[in-house]
């Protein structure tokens, strides 16, 4: 996208725009008007632009899009306006002019400059339904009309929490398609026994399609959560106005601009009760974020167990075999290495990281306002797709393709000293204990000394030690 410059250039090249720094030229071409190109000039700080977060553009247009209805209700907008004001914003959610939304997503401003990229591009965009040239705000204008009954200390977080709810449907499709590869794999292992381990210790047997079922499980608690939680962004704002006493919002566009939000979104979107509390309050973004957080530690362990449970293959526990995605080593011929776990492993370190980040924006907020919205929404954005595209990959490249070492976990099961613990109910604590130091001094197998000594009857022994007792599926 053509920048805004202040050289000299053929004037066909540009149109003229002013605002309370004076004049600056703008490419015809652009979208945006002169509040984006001062933006543009003052943040060269990551390199990305709030167009790198689809959810977020389509947010901006649809809270604008709510908000031309409220004021057309109030009777603050007229119908030719609000008719291209509508046409304007379908076209930015659809996607048309995502180009020309290049502030960077870390600015000064509490949002200012993303707000008024929003405002510039509708406006440009629906002076054209209206057959005018961009640049002619005579007839709609960004300000007057776009933003009218705004201010970004309520368009802007509102946004934020439409983009919020939008991306966590996003982030949410992916991890339950995730939980059920897990569980795909839970009954393609049902049958194959394994030793369960805690603390890396040996404890009792237990199925392999059990350990899946539970990482699945685990996955779901997740997804509830993450559901649980968008009750927070479902109430916001708008009408709050500059500091939430809704200087300059007709009487009763706040309910109407939360009613049209809940019809384009298919949501109930409810007000605040205490706008003034809810224009300087991010805690939200910190439930939210919150979450996300859970759910990359929840990813990361998982991610830990399959790297144990893969590791080898001749000097490790295994069990399983993870897809061979490349080679593993520039020095090391034949090594392969569990490359797509690490990097959900990587991804979910970013994600918790930036859980301080969002933690300390919030505490940031000083009186009426927290300026810290962008860095909260760049890291809840990073981290929703950054944890869909890890999910995504994890899925299709590891977990779709996991076989299973079955003998190897037979072997393990029946080498183990922690098959004693199912002795317990039939020789007691001190005699499992007992039995299990020969075992482990011996290197003979527990069963064995239990029916060379005659404690158990045999009978009672084959029961003990069925398959079914021992993964608990007898207790059901």
């Amino acid at each position: 996208m053509p920048r805004a410059t202040r050289k000299k250039s053929p004037a066909s090249r540009f149109r003229v725009e002013h605002d309370l720094l004076g004049e600056l030229r703008i490419p015809n071409e652009a979208y945006f008007g002169v509040q984006t190109a001062r933006a543009i000039d003052n943040f060269h700080i990551s390199g990305v632009p709030i167009s790198h977060y689809p959810h977020l553009i389509q947010a901006l247009a649809i809270v604008k899009l709510a908000a031309a209805r409220a004021n057309h209700d109030s009777r603050a907008l007229d119908r030719k306006r609000l008719r291209a004001i509508e046409l304007a914003c379908n076209d930015v959610i659809e996607g048309k002019f995502d180009d020309h939304f290049p502030v960077d997503m870390f600015q000064g401003g509490a949002g200012t400059s993303t707000n008024m990229n929003a405002n510039e591009v509708i406006a440009n965009a629906a002076l054209e339904h209206m057959g005018k040239r961009r640049g002619d705000y005579a007839a709609l204008d960004p300000h007057d009309h776009v933003n009218l009954s705004q201010s970004t200390n309520d368009a802007y977080p509102t946004a934020l929490h439409v983009a919020t709810l939008l991306g966590n449907d996003m982030l949410l499709a992916e991890i339950a398609e995730l939980a059920k590869a897990f569980r795909r794999k839970g009954r393609a292992f049902r049958g194959i026994v394994k030793m369960g381990r805690t603390q890396l210790q040996d404890a009792v047997p237990m199925t392999l399609g059990q350990e899946f079922d539970a990482w699945a499980a685990s996955i779901e608690d997740e997804i509830d959560s993450l559901r649980a939680v968008e009750r927070w962004l479902c109430e916001v704002n708008m009408g709050g106005t500059a500091i939430g006493t809704g200087l300059n919002a007709p009487k009763g566009y706040s309910t109407k601009c939360a009613r049209h939000l809940g019809r384009i979104l298919g949501r109930k979107i409810t007000l605040a009760a205490d706008l003034i509390e809810a224009t300087q309050d991010t805690q939200a973004f910190v439930v939210y974020h919150s979450a996300m957080r859970s759910l990359a530690i929840k990813l990361s362990k998982v991610c830990n167990d399959l790297r144990l449970l893969s590791s080898g293959p001749r000097a490790g526990l295994n069990e399983i075999n993870l897809p061979a995605m490349q080679p593993g080593s520039s020095i090391m011929p034949g090594k392969v290495n569990p490359v797509i776990p690490e990097v959900m492993n990587q991804v979910c370190f970013k994600v918790i990281g930036n859980d301080t980040c969002v933690t300390m924006a919030a505490e940031a907020g000083q009186l009426q306002l927290n300026v810290m919205e962008p860095v909260i929404a760049q890291c809840i954005f990073e981290g929703q797709t950054l944890l869909a595209n890890a999910a995504r990959t994890l899925r299709t490249e590891c977990v779709d393709g996991i076989t299973a070492n079955e003998k190897v976990c037979r072997d393990f099961v029946e080498r183990s000293i922690g098959i004693v613990t199912a002795l317990n109910p039939l020789i007691g604590y001190d005699r499992a204990t007992e039995v299990a130091a020969e075992a482990l001094a011996s290197g003979r197998s527990v069963v064995d000394i239990v029916r060379e000594r005659k404690w158990v009857d045999e009978k009672k022994l084959r029961a003990a030690l069925a398959t079914d007792n021992l993964i608990g599926r007898r207790k059901r």
